[in-house]
């Protein structure tokens, strides 16, 4: 995004592609280092999530990079066509209806539903071009009572929800019961499987 455009200037403005109205932009996360995060949220308009997205979600990330211009009627133009939209929202997490890109997500607090906080975000795991997992840095507290090693990684459905004031990601299940899931299970004992990256 060029530096001459800021957050704050595009908050509510629609984004077109061509003649295509995608949807609204509705903020970014908010993080200490602005350079950290190269998304901003989008309220993705109906027909456009129905034709584009594999299943349709009413939120998706807006990579700030495609932001082209700033067209007269006071909406922004992006720089690329849809089908590298689509391309980029095929590039993304779902967590309750809703897509996020990496980069919203690093770094955040990761908590089981009884409020325990596992750890933060490193990075995440593909299997076949798809997102299944992402790493968490566990917490020294935890590691000692659940003999975990520093770092695990908890499957993406069972993301629940994301909060934005306190940036965390909340879980389905307890600690424990993460810890028995098959497909926690499967995650952290393929490591070595040469499809994860």
């Amino acid at each position: 995004m060029s530096e001459e455009y800021r957050i704050q200037e595009l908050l509510q403005r629609e984004v077109y592609v061509g003649e295509t109205l995608v949807g609204i932009i509705t903020g970014e996360r908010s993080h200490p280092r602005d350079e950290f995060v190269r998304s901003m949220r989008l309220e993705v308009v109906d027909d456009v999530a129905d034709e584009y997205m594999r299943k349709a979600a009413e939120c998706a990330p807006l990579s700030k990079e495609l932001v082209h211009s700033i067209l007269p009627n006071g909406g922004v133009k992006l720089s690329k066509s849809m089908r590298e939209l689509q391309r980029r929202w095929r590039n993304t997490i779902r967590i309750d209806e809703q897509l996020w890109a990496p980069d919203e997500l690093l770094d955040r607090a990761v908590m089981d539903n009884n409020g325990i906080d596992l750890g933060q975000v490193l990075g995440f795991v593909k299997v076949k071009r798809t997102y299944r997992g992402v790493i968490v840095q566990t917490r020294s507290v935890l590691r000692r009572k659940y003999e975990l090693p520093e770092t695990l990684i908890v499957p993406v459905k069972q993301l629940a929800r994301t909060t934005a004031f306190l940036d965390e990601l909340i879980l389905r299940c307890t600690m424990k019961r993460l810890l028995t899931l098959p497909s926690y299970l499967a995650l952290n004992d393929d490591c070595d499987d040469p499809n994860i990256q």
